[in-house]
């Protein structure tokens, strides 16, 4: 079984490895701070997905500390002039706050020679117009792309895990974004406790009908944690979570249904080992991967 990933998405757009940098802005999201609700996502660190930023840095300084993050990846042969990056502004809602600091942030990194792409994770219902054209004018200088925390299409599931959008809003935003020649990539959660396999298919299928075509797609295992909501709802009362045999066999499932020109930028996802209740399987990311690659690499076309 074939699939694009991102790592040969990459070399063939760049010709070489390219690294990504996670960066916090020190964003918040609407559904923590009050204005749509308190808390956040109920899956979500108190970090909002940043475990692994300098959140307490400024950019530059940040940039400067994950490429030493990075460099033991990097072979010794490659300059440090030649060295490319994706700054993913990954923490909370990085398109949420105060517009004209984003938009000077954003124009920062773009102007760094090494920063290749600019990736923004963020919310469909955050994304104001005058941001929208902003990210449009700023794509003509240096790619972005736009990374929607979608988890799942039914709205059952998004009031559960208390995302505070009808999925509605994202298929709106979707669309504003592709007319505006945006990359648009969208994360999904494989395991909600609320939802069954065929649920979590639907979502899959959903995301492969888009028109136009999704450009890529982040499949998330369900990591449960502590300091999150849902880590103090599975003390007190656990469910079922995938084995990684499972979790492969499912993975296989979506792979298949989505377009072949969509790039698959994840297939799980990484938990602060620190703060993994479970799966504690996952927490072996090399045996998880190669478990992974070898399933996809067996699995029949069709």
């Amino acid at each position: 079984m074939k699939i694009k990933t991102l790592s040969d998405y990459l070399k063939n757009q760049y010709h070489k490895k390219v690294y990504k940098l996670s960066i916090s802005l020190g964003c918040t999201c609407p559904n923590r701070d009050g204005k749509l609700s308190i808390g956040g996502c109920i899956f979500c660190s108190q970090e909002g997905s940043g475990d692994f930023t300098y959140s307490n840095e400024n950019i530059r300084t940040q940039i400067e500390l994950q490429k030493k993050l990075v460099a033991n990846k990097i072979p010794k042969s490659i300059p440090e002039n030649e060295r490319l990056y994706i700054a993913y502004f990954q923490s909370f809602t990085n398109t949420y706050g105060n517009q004209q600091r984003l938009i000077e942030v954003f124009s920062y990194v773009a102007q760094m020679k090494e920063v290749v792409i600019i990736s923004i994770g963020t919310r469909p219902d955050c994304i104001t117009d005058e941001m929208l054209d902003f990210l449009s004018s700023l794509n003509k200088i240096k790619p972005v792309w736009i990374e929607l925390g979608l988890q799942t299409v039914h709205d059952s599931s998004a009031e559960y895990i208390n995302r505070c959008y009808k999925t509605s809003v994202f298929f709106e935003m979707y669309e504003k974004l592709k007319k505006k020649n945006l990359y648009v990539i969208v994360h999904v959660i494989l395991g909600l406790p609320c939802e069954t396999k065929e649920m979590m298919l639907e979502t899959v299928k959903a995301l492969a009908s888009l028109n136009p075509t999704l450009d890529g797609i982040k499949l998330h295992l369900l990591h449960i944690l502590e300091n999150s909501a849902l880590g103090e709802r599975y003390k007190s009362n656990p469910f079922k979570i995938f084995t990684l045999d499972e979790y492969c066999n499912l993975i296989i499932e979506c792979l298949r249904l989505l377009k072949s020109e969509t790039v698959i930028h994840r297939m799980t996802g990484d938990g602060y080992k620190k703060y993994l209740i479970e799966p504690q399987w996952s927490a072996n990311k090399k045996c998880v991967l190669n478990t992974l690659n070898k399933a996809i690499k067996n699995a029949p076309d069709y």
